[in-house]
């Protein structure tokens, strides 16, 4: 076996896993453990928690002072961060590798610090490598604050070794 088998095999048991937490209503595994969005080892991240419900993940989100914008409010690049990533588990929890090719941010009300919000992402269709994806942060009165329509495109499981190998 290669080293590129060996990595291909490493990401299709992890699409795997993530298809089944899915699947079961489970935390998914985060993307990395360095992600900025979901993983655990990243010191500056949002530590996103993000569970599968049906064709849909879900998530809880309370922006804090590191996101801080204008007074008492998250920057738009942080709450763009989080529904990127978020976003992001739709192809994963499909078992799609697939990354972001556009993402357009609606906000319609400030993102308030301290406060938490309901996220929710779904695949809204598929054109081929094509996956259009869309996500909302709703208050916990059920208010609509902001949402993202995406496009991902899937990429074959060397995408990842081949950007690291240009370090």
């Amino acid at each position: 076996m290669t080293d590129s088998d060996a990595v291909a095999d490493r990401w299709r048991a992890r699409f795997a896993a993530a298809s089944a937490a899915a699947r079961n209503g489970d935390v998914l595994p985060a993307h990395n453990p360095e992600c900025l969005g979901c993983g655990p080892d990243n010191p500056h991240g949002f530590h996103l928690q993000v569970l599968g419900d049906g064709e849909r993940v879900r998530a809880e989100h309370v922006f804090d002072r590191r996101h801080v914008g204008g007074p008492g409010v998250a920057h738009g690049g942080a709450v763009a961060a989080v529904l990127d990533d978020l976003c992001g588990f739709v192809p994963f929890a499909l078992g799609h590798v697939a990354v972001t090719r556009h993402l357009g941010v609606d906000y319609r009300a400030p993102v308030v610090l301290g406060a938490p919000y309901a996220l929710t992402a779904w695949l809204v269709r598929r054109e081929g490598r094509k996956l259009f994806v869309r996500a909302e942060g709703h208050t916990a009165a059920g208010e609509l604050a902001f949402s993202a329509d995406g496009l991902f495109l899937e990429v074959d499981s060397g995408h990842f070794e081949r950007a690291t190998a240009t370090r």
